[in-house]
């Protein structure tokens, strides 16, 4: 009886943890796609087309791989975007 007390107060515990940790990435820092779309955008041929799908792309996944090009590994959320068709949609 009393190890079936133990384990259900470490699983509330441990729920209980795992939903702050949620909810501080959730609402962490906001960073500026702006800024970040431009440098990530800065050797792109189309940099208007460029800009507008890594700012929603940023929108949704609050990150941007830096550099101008790959680094995907750095916002796994921004390497899963895909179009309609499959394609990749974040530059």
């Amino acid at each position: 009886m009393a190890i079936s007390k133990v384990f259900i107060a470490s699983l509330l515990i441990s729920l209980l943890l795992l939903q702050f940790a949620e909810a501080g990435q959730a609402g962490g820092d906001k960073i500026d796609c702006g800024a970040a779309c431009a440098v990530r955008c800065s050797k792109s041929k189309r940099p208007n087309l460029c800009k507008r799908a890594c700012g929603t792309c940023c929108a949704r996944c609050n990150c941007v791989p830096p550099g101008t090009f790959g680094n995907y590994e750095a916002c796994q959320c921004y390497a899963t975007q895909t179009t309609r068709g499959g394609k990749p949609k974040c530059p």
